[in-house]
């Protein structure tokens, strides 16, 4: 696209995201307070809501765009290699889960923990468990309605607070989230802060580790003992191929060849125990992938707003305004973490909240020499805290809906990912986990385009 100098339009340029954000979150308010079947926030999709968003950006301009100029900006803003790599990877780990999930993967990983978790430890056991399964499968909502029934049979049995199992279940899913080489969130981090997924793992991992030990203590300390009524039967040979997406995902595989990895030997070894034969492992594909459509045009259309955004100059008036009171590392970090939990209060979806905010961060981190794992963690991080307590969020909502309590009731025991928040706020303030690259100020972007040029 050519470059034209023309006018910039600052806070202006914002105007497809505002009403986006206006139209989506002005229905599902409108909805929920007449009290309308349903999920309130499902009425008028979020799909729609970027339809109209993309109808403001070929309107945008002035006459100094004209509307083929205007499509190119927008266009672009979708069509960049980061865009397309998601994409893709969004679409090959919704394979992975559904062909997992078509063997009986999920269900042999869930009873395995729970027939191994001693009953002094249980809600314990079973955040651990919401924990291994969330990071194995890269899904919140896949691991809440897999455990939660477990969790909430566990409560009703015996004298633990209903809140509390189901939050276990919750704060489990949100670890795993946040964490899962394979999770639309490490993804689109990842890829917006321009990181490998190995790196930003590394850097999650002592945060997410540390706050998950706590809450396992807390969880032993105050939950009380319950009981596990009936035969939890699973086949160890099912729970490989989370195992070994897990394992090879450390060592730094390409994620496209470790995801297609993973697709094979889930169906190798469903079809050789009986599970499923080739063409459910070829439907269980599918069904993964079609699962991941609406996030795949969310991104496509957020992006391309964020393009328009950029051209017409919004993003570098943002840079401005934020690095203007900016003055410090600390403060770009806190930056960072407020502008991505507002934008998922606003939208309660972390995947969506980092696409927005990755593109105006990233330019703030080049400023402070921020290392991209860093800025990637950070994103990540509290979006999935924010997104662990909102009560219009869908992980909540598939709480209450099996459970039947308020999201105050589940939230409030969310131990989790408020002991998350604190560690890492910990980290920010007092400066710890620098890289040596950020230690020794070696630039790692660069001062003109802000491109990542030292990962």
């Amino acid at each position: 696209m050519e470059n034209k100098n023309k006018k910039m339009y600052g806070f202006s340029a914002f105007a497809p995201l505002l009403i986006f954000l206006a139209i989506y979150l002005g229905a599902g308010i409108f909805f929920a307070c007449m009290s309308y079947g349903g999920d309130s926030f499902k009425q008028i999709s979020r799909v729609f809501a970027l339809l109209i968003g993309t109808l403001v950006c070929l309107c945008m301009g002035g006459k100094e765009r004209n509307l083929e100029y205007r499509m190119d900006a927008y266009c672009h803003g979708m069509a960049n290699a980061d865009t397309m790599i998601m994409i893709m990877v969004f679409l090959l780990a919704g394979a992975f889960s559904g062909v997992a999930k078509a063997m009986g993967g999920v269900e042999a990983t869930a009873n395995l923990g729970l027939s191994l978790v001693p009953q002094q430890f249980l809600m314990a056991g079973i955040f651990l468990i919401s924990a291994f399964i969330a990071t194995a499968m890269g899904t919140s909502m896949g691991t809440i309605s897999a455990v939660g029934p477990i969790a909430v049979a566990v409560a009703e049995g015996s004298s633990i607070n209903m809140g509390v199992a189901i939050a276990a279940v919750l704060g489990g899913a949100m670890f795993g989230d946040n964490l899962s080489m394979i999770s639309d969130t490490t993804i689109a981090a990842t890829r917006g802060a321009g990181c490998e997924m190995r790196d930003k793992f590394k850097m999650n991992g002592l945060l997410a580790a540390v706050s998950a030990l706590i809450t396992m203590v807390i969880l032993t300390l105050t939950s009380g003992s319950g009981q596990l009524e009936g035969v939890f039967e699973y086949d160890i040979i099912k729970v490989i191929p989370y195992i070994f997406v897990l394992l090879v995902a450390l060592t730094g595989c390409n994620v496209f060849i470790l995801l297609l990895a993973g697709v094979g030997v889930a169906g190798a070894i469903g079809i050789a125990t009986g599970s499923i034969n080739f063409v459910e492992m070829a439907q269980g594909a599918v069904s993964g992938m079609s699962g991941m459509y609406e996030i795949v045009i969310v991104t496509l259309m957020m992006r391309g707003i964020s393009g328009t955004v950029r051209d017409l100059g919004g993003i570098d008036w943002m840079v401005e305004k934020m690095t203007s009171n900016v003055k410090s590392r600390r403060g770009a970090e806190l930056s960072m973490a407020g502008m991505v939990s507002v934008f998922d209060l606003a939208l309660a979806n972390n995947t969506i909240a980092i696409i927005m905010a990755a593109p105006l961060v990233r330019e703030m981190a080049a400023e402070h020499n921020i290392a991209p794992k860093r800025v990637a963690s950070l994103l990540d991080i509290f979006s999935c805290i924010v997104q662990g307590v909102i009560p219009h969020g869908g992980q909540i909502i598939l709480c209450i809906g099996l459970t039947e309590l308020s999201p105050f009731a589940i939230a409030g025991h969310n131990y989790y990912v408020f002991i998350l928040a604190a560690v890492t706020l910990c980290t920010i303030i007092f400066g710890l986990l620098k890289t040596r690259e950020e230690r020794e100020n070696i630039p790692m972007y660069d001062a003109e385009t802000h491109d990542v040029i030292l990962k």
